[in-house]
């Protein structure tokens, strides 16, 4: 069993590190305060050639694998949690459904914006009405003609402000009762489609969280994304390859807690020594470094069995449930290590707690990862 990163993903690494050391992590706290969104850095990210980097070369991506994705989320994430969630967006929820279930047509065309990054990729999934039970959807697509008529709400939507079209999830019919649903391609510049943003927000602030409105907006039926009927079954498969990314964006953040925490207690003098000289001291930051290694052990193994085309559902939610939780628990002892300090914006450490929250709610609950993974083992 090999654990080295291949020499590809080391130089992704390094690569990406040097970056987010220095465009990312010197304004983070800036933009957090200013709400912010980072553009400039992904206008330079595309310059690099990462903005599609796990999609094949053909549609302008970088052909790398999954591991890789996943070590860039992380990196980005150390420096800014909102750009991870951003990038780790526009890859997993914006990209991938194209990639897995568009036609050549499709993803010549709206695949090949978000590799380059003249788009960003979005995914319109949760609704008012319909978050763990995502089957809840209520936006309907009536055809007319050659078209849908689309109608609806969905809420909580990333990067749709700076996307040019996103895939989105509505009822195409009924029978016996149950719903179909199927996902469109939708324009975000088409008549009746209203993108809000001003979501006031625990964490996160430099990203960009949206409500979209569709009020009798005309899609071709070209347009739809995969077979009729099969939007809920897509959208599970794209949620398991979003879970790798929000595990390695919680990876991230932890180890920009960990880091922060053991600089200030080698540096911090109470009582005539350093804090870590203390074992309760000790001890927390022991914790946090063991549990970091083996959250980002379970994200890279995850990461590797979609590599390799194998089943990876309940890897997915391990990784996700574990990295969220050992993350949200990582930025809490790093504020209770930096104390009063901890408490105050000019240390950073309450930002990390604050965007890791949402870690152990979005793309699935804890509450659902834990469901998820109790129906994979066969309760």
């Amino acid at each position: 069993m090999n654990f080295d990163l291949t020499t590809e993903q080391k130089l992704i690494q390094k690569t990406i590190r040097e970056f987010a050391e220095a465009e990312v992590a010197p304004g983070a706290e800036q933009r957090d305060k200013e709400k912010q969104f980072p553009l400039r850095v992904f206008q330079k990210l595309a310059d690099l050639g990462i903005m599609g980097l796990p999609f094949p070369e053909e549609y302008g991506g970088g052909g790398a694998d999954t591991v890789s994705f996943a070590i860039v989320v992380e990196e980005l994430s150390r420096a800014c949690g909102s750009t991870g969630i951003t990038y780790s967006a526009h890859v997993s929820l914006g990209g991938a459904p194209l990639h897995l279930f568009g036609t050549e047509e499709q993803k010549q065309k709206y695949l090949v914006p978000i590799c380059t990054g003249e788009s960003f990729g979005a995914f319109g999934l949760t609704e008012p009405n319909a978050g763990s039970d995502a089957g809840g959807t209520q936006t309907e697509a009536k055809e007319d003609g050659k078209d849908f008529i689309v109608n609806g709400n969905k809420c909580y939507i990333t990067n749709a402000s700076y996307a040019k079209h996103l895939s989105l999830t509505a009822i195409t019919g009924r029978k016996d009762g149950q719903k179909e649903i199927s996902a469109l391609i939708v324009p975000t510049d088409a008549p009746g489609f209203t993108v809000i943003d001003n979501y006031e927000k625990m964490g996160l602030h430099a990203s960009n969280t949206t409500e979209l409105v569709l009020e009798d907006v005309r899609v071709p039926q070209e347009n739809l994304l995969g077979a009729r009927g099969e939007g809920f079954k897509q959208f599970l498969v794209t949620l398991d390859g979003g879970r790798i990314g929000i595990g390695a964006m919680a990876v991230g953040i932890a180890q920009a807690a960990y880091e922060r925490a053991l600089k200030y207690a080698q540096e911090r003098r109470q009582f005539g020594k350093p804090l870590s000289s203390f074992q309760a001291i000790q001890f927390k930051l022991a914790d946090m470094a063991m549990k970091i290694e083996l959250a980002r052990t379970m994200v890279y193994k995850a990461a590797w069995l979609k590599d390799q085309g194998r089943r990876f559902t309940k890897e997915a939610s391990m990784c996700k449930l574990y990295a969220s939780e050992i993350c949200m628990e990582a930025a809490s002892q790093a504020v209770q290590i930096h104390g009063g300090y901890g408490y105050m914006r000019e240390y950073q450490v309450e930002r990390y707690m604050r965007d890791a929250k949402l870690l152990e709610i979005g793309e699935g609950t804890s509450e659902v990862q834990r469901m998820v993974i109790a129906r994979e083992i066969g309760c």
